[in-house]
């Protein structure tokens, strides 16, 4: 039998029971307290008619919880699926049942919107709270009550092809469910475990032979989830983590307290952290700051590496965290949900810190838009595309499928549509999604690249780039933009900032600026609002 997450972790249960798993504020968790949690969820599961191939969904804040549900779906060789906590109830209503969930687990500050849609998701066979036990409506369980009433599930045999679902993030159209295979997502971290000179474990006996090696030598991961688990880049950490026999660590808050996250490193002494570039590294920055003015600066030796996935991470943010603790290594990752290892950039060195610059990873090419590798140096433009451990295509969606992961040269890429251009050296640069690829007078401007300007000039917080309809230009330029307080700036001197660093037709034509930018809970642009916001301050319809 091949790669399952679910058999793996009972195995590690069983091989280090005393170890820790979770972390959530004052509640640590062992493996074997994990394992004995996640076996009665699967219980609860099994007994509600939930089973093989049935998709069950976590709508909810990072904590223990999470991870439980998440592993004991696994046990029944249900596929766990990611539900973002901020949608609305319709927006809630139409994933649940585009993903044909068979059970819910969705956090209890979030009940009215479920008493606004169980009735409409006659599929749903379970319904969970998490939180607030005494308090659960009729049509649902609460979570510790689930717990408390059953027995630990007996285990059973699973299959490699047991599914993964992890939903996009909708921030330029609807959510899309990608299927990820057990035993393609754990091939995604065989860089994990070279960097600690291990082959990729393909079998349980090869997952307790590395974890015993693991702990041996001392390389035991405390995984900080400072991004939402819902969240790819989390999520996979997780899941990286707890088959190393690791622990994944989360916040009690649910948004980002740059202090508390800084607290609970020096007390839970995380060696890793996932974050998603400057939406979470800025805030992270500005109380290291203030803490070491205050002369009690937080302790950051037990830092090995922070990780940050799907969104540009700028140079200054970049260079600022490698000041406060120089010893600790920035992993900048290229990644998306439909493909894990596109592109990285390892940096320990604040004076070599840079934004966009990406090293390929083994499998990646640039390819034009007639299926040739862009020429090192052209200046050509290219989409990344990505070969190796895969998903086998987007939940109930073969069109879309065929699109994004075709086969070339007999062998399957996954394509999402990242343009980049190739340096002289064989590293690439970033432009952006091709999604949101604004085209004005003909000329095609990737968001990131003004962004990426923009963010360079001290005054500006955060910034989002969009195309607004223009009669002369079909788009024009946009910039919706977050100003530090009591930042005075003229147009002329943003403008001025951009054009230092990219051709003219780049800057932007109008500025919108905004007391906060609005980003996805993930960190990742929110370009839809972006785009109604400039258009509605601009008077365009």
């Amino acid at each position: 039998m091949g790669f399952n997450f679910a058999s793996a972790w009972e195995a590690v249960a069983d091989a280090i029971p005393d170890g820790e798993a979770l972390i959530a504020g004052d509640v640590h968790r062992s493996w074997a307290t994990y394992e004995d949690r996640a076996a009665r969820v699967a219980a609860a599961l099994r007994a509600a008619g939930v089973g093989a191939r049935d998709n069950v969904g976590l709508c909810l804040f990072n904590g223990n919880e999470y991870l439980e549900a998440q592993f004991g779906a696994m046990k029944e060789r249900c596929s766990p699926f990611n539900v973002n906590y901020r949608y609305t109830a319709e927006e809630l209503h139409d994933l649940l049942d585009d993903a044909d969930a068979r059970a819910v687990f969705f956090s209890a500050e979030l009940v009215d919107r479920f008493s606004e849609i169980h009735d409409a998701l006659g599929d749903v066979a379970l319904f969970v709270q998490v939180g607030a036990d005494g308090e659960v409506p009729a049509w649902a369980v609460g979570y510790e009550a689930l717990i408390e009433s059953h027995q630990p599930a007996s285990r059973i045999e699973r299959e490699p092809d047991d599914l993964w679902l992890l939903f996009t993030g909708g921030t330029t159209g609807r959510p899309k469910g990608v299927m990820w295979p057990h035993e393609q997502m754990v091939g995604t971290m065989a860089n994990t475990y070279a960097g600690m000179k291990m082959s990729l474990p393909q079998t349980v006996d090869e997952v307790v032979a590395r974890v015993h090696d693991i702990h041996a030598r001392g390389y035991v991961t405390r995984q900080l989830a400072a991004a939402p688990l819902m969240h790819g880049t989390a999520g996979i950490a997780a899941l990286s983590t707890h088959t190393q026999g690791g622990a994944v660590i989360c916040l009690a808050s649910h948004s980002l307290d740059a202090d508390e996250l800084w607290a609970c490193v020096a007390r839970d002494r995380a060696t890793h952290l996932t974050i998603v570039g400057d939406a979470f590294s800025r805030p992270m920055v500005d109380a290291l700051d203030a803490a070491a003015a205050r002369g009690r600066p937080y302790d950051l030796s037990s830092i090995f590496l922070i990780m940050s996935s799907g969104v540009m991470w700028s140079a200054p943010m970049k260079a600022a965290l490698l000041d406060h603790n120089p010893g600790m290594k920035l992993l900048d990752s290229l990644g998306s949900s439909e493909g894990a290892g596109f592109a990285a950039k390892l940096e320990g060195s604040s004076e070599q810190a840079s934004t966009a610059r990406f090293k390929l990873g083994p499998n990646t090419r640039v390819l034009t838009e007639d299926g040739r590798d862009v020429t090192p140096g052209s200046g050509e433009r290219g989409r990344l595309a990505l070969a190796g451990p895969l998903p086998i295509g987007y939940y109930n969606d073969p069109e879309k499928s065929a699109e994004t992961w075709p086969e070339i040269d007999g062998v399957r890429y996954s394509i999402p549509g990242d343009w980049a251009t190739v340096e002289t050296d064989g590293s690439i640069v970033l432009l952006g999604r091709g999604s949101v690829c604004i085209n004005t007078g003909g000329e095609k401007v990737y968001p990131e690249e003004v962004e990426e300007a923009l963010k360079l000039v001290d005054a500006v917080i955060d910034t989002n780039v969009v195309g607004v309809p223009d009669e002369r230009w079909g788009q024009a330029i946009t910039a919706v933009v977050e100003l530090a307080e009591g930042a005075d700036l003229h147009e002329d001197q943003l403008k001025a900032a951009v054009r230092e660093h990219l051709a003219d037709y780049k800057a932007p034509k109008h500025w919108v600026e905004v007391p906060k930018l609005l980003r996805a809970p993930n960190g990742k642009s929110d370009y839809r609002w972006a785009l109604a916001t400039a258009k509605e301050a601009l008077g365009l319809d």
